[in-house]
Formats: C-alpha cells, sequence, structure tokens
C-alpha cells in the first residue's frame, strides 16, 4: 500500500513533528527529494524552515522544481514551503515555484511587533476552501516568520500583523498555509485532516 502523503525533504524542516501529526490522523508518510516518487504520490506536503534560497537550492538540485509546478494530486505548501508556491521571495535573489502569482516581502518591524513574527495568531477566512472546512473564523494558529505574502485573488484566509497577511492561499491542487498546523493544536489537527480529505 503506498503512502497517504509524500514529504518533499526541502531541507531544515521539523519533518518529525509533521509526520507525527500526520500519525495521530491514521495517515502514513515518507520523506522524498525522489521527483519520480513525488509525482507518483496521492498527496503532497511541501514544509519548510530557514532560508528561501537554500530551499530552492534544494529543489532545483534534487530536479523537482521542473516537475512540481505539473503535480496534479492535492500539494500543501506549511510555512516556507508556503512561501515557495508564489513567484518571488524577497529572501533570496532567484525565483520560487511559481504555481501562485504574487511575491513574498519581507515582514517590517514595529513597536510592539517584532519580526519574526512568533507565535499564536488568529485565522480569518476570507473565502470557503474544503480546507478549512469545520475551522471557525478567528480560530488560533502558530506562526513563526518574517516574510510574507500579500493578500491577492488566491487568498484563502488571513492574519493581521500590522495589517492583513496571506495566512492560507490556494488555486487549483495547490494549497499553502504559512503557520504550522503540526504545532496549532487541534485547529491544526482539523487542518491536516481537511487535506487528507483533498481529492
Amino acid at each position: 500500500m503506498s503512502d497517504d502523503v509524500v514529504i518533499i525533504d526541502s531541507g531544515g524542516a521539523n519533518l518529525a513533528s509533521l509526520q507525527f501529526a500526520l500519525e495521530r490522523l491514521g495517515a502514513r508518510s515518507s520523506v522524498s527529494a525522489d521527483p519520480a516518487v513525488i509525482v507518483a504520490a496521492r498527496r503532497v506536503l511541501l514544509p519548510g524552515v530557514g532560508s528561501a534560497g537554500d530551499a530552492m537550492y534544494r529543489l532545483r538540485s534534487a530536479g523537482i522544481d521542473r516537475v512540481f509546478p505539473a503535480l496534479r494530486q492535492p500539494v500543501l505548501g506549511i510555512c516556507l514551503g508556503m512561501q515557495l508556491l508564489f513567484q518571488r521571495s524577497a529572501e533570496g535573489p532567484s525565483g520560487a515555484l511559481g504555481v501562485l502569482p504574487g511575491d513574498v516581502d519581507r515582514l517590517v518591524p514595529a513597536p510592539g511587533r517584532p519580526v519574526p513574527h512568533m507565535g499564536w495568531n488568529t485565522l480569518d477566512p476570507v473565502r470557503a476552501d474544503p480546507l478549512l472546512e469545520g475551522i471557525a473564523p478567528g480560530e488560533y494558529f502558530y506562526f513563526v516568520h518574517s516574510f510574507a505574502a500579500r493578500p491577492s485573488a488566491t487568498t484563502i484566509g488571513t492574519a493581521d500583523y500590522g495589517g492583513p497577511l496571506v495566512a492560507v492561499a490556494g488555486r487549483d491542487n495547490f494549497r499553502g498555509v504559512q503557520f504550522h498546523p503540526e504545532r496549532s493544536g487541534a485547529a491544526g489537527a482539523k487542518l491536516l485532516a481537511n487535506f487528507l480529505r483533498l481529492v
């Protein structure tokens, strides 16, 4: 039997906690940087912690960047993994995966609003999506990031940190969340369970 989810090894991510969160939901997962394994997967997770430039270097070195935009199964980017779904990031000189339009910019620090944005913040849905089914507006999720995308037509939900930033985005089979569902308690587990039901 094939795994329910293949987690892309993009480097620097806390893969064990993500696998454990999926295991608690009864899902089998594996970690791979093999494009053939990723293309054949039932569902794909793209996590990421660290630098966009480093992560894209790893994805390009493995040839994942060439197959990723053509994936047709449900795909979920998490934290840096969501940022890599966009066209460009201010964090690095090279482009990202480009499956969502728009750029990712550095957050601007302000009094009482340090960067990185680290901690619990509420999620405000802006349109219905199966990924957020059963998740109430104002539910809390756990964020750790210094870069964010601006809301656009692909935005599913926002969080406020000195203004709205993209917390959930998606188009077609691709979705991304800026927060860490594996660290977000019951609400995060619900979101991952919704992802496992996507077809």
